[in-house]
């Protein structure tokens, strides 16, 4: 139960993600004639939708320089029941692609209510990822400034442009 859960959040998430991208040629259209349209505010509850929503934000004011569909890894607060196995769901995830290898041009996003759960699975991954074998991919973390340097420390071996938002 709990791994069809996981893999329909993911499901959701790409989904929303893939009909963001769609509506952003639409979007940017309008943006031309009335303006950037104003950054979505930072949540503050756990509410995952709302997270996701904000994620979807900050991913797209961030995609410059990225030529592919960006990797998104959301976790939802640590007081959601199955935090667990999502958390550990979202590590394998993470250890997969970074570990097949991840083309120049992409990006990797990490978005989580609970920012420093995200840093701990952020810096478990990346502790087997070879150096340099991420050169020319962006890594977008979005969480607190406390957490920020330890990711950045524990992904720079590994070649990533790496791009703090904090969300405060």
């Amino acid at each position: 139960m709990r791994h069809n859960m996981i893999k329909l959040s993911r499901i959701a998430l790409l989904a929303l993600l893939a009909v963001f991208a769609l509506a952003a040629c639409k979007k940017e259209e309008k943006a031309a004639e009335t303006g950037p349209a104003a950054p979505v505010a930072v949540p503050t509850s756990g509410d995952a939708n709302a997270w996701q929503n904000y994620t979807v934000d900050v991913v797209k004011r961030n995609m410059d320089g990225v030529t592919y569909s960006p990797f998104v890894y959301f976790l939802p607060q640590e007081s959601e029941a199955d935090f667990q196995a999502q958390y550990d769901a979202q590590l394998d995830k993470v250890k997969t692609d970074t570990t097949r290898g991840i083309v120049e041009g992409n990006m990797l996003a990490f978005a989580s209510p609970s920012s420093g759960k995200m840093a701990d699975l952020v810096t478990a991954a990346f502790a087997e990822v070879e150096p340099d074998t991420l050169k020319g991919v962006k890594l977008v973390f979005i969480g607190q400034a406390a957490d920020s340097e330890r990711v950045k420390a524990a992904v720079a071996a590994s070649g990533v442009n790496y791009v703090f938002v904090e969300a405060k």
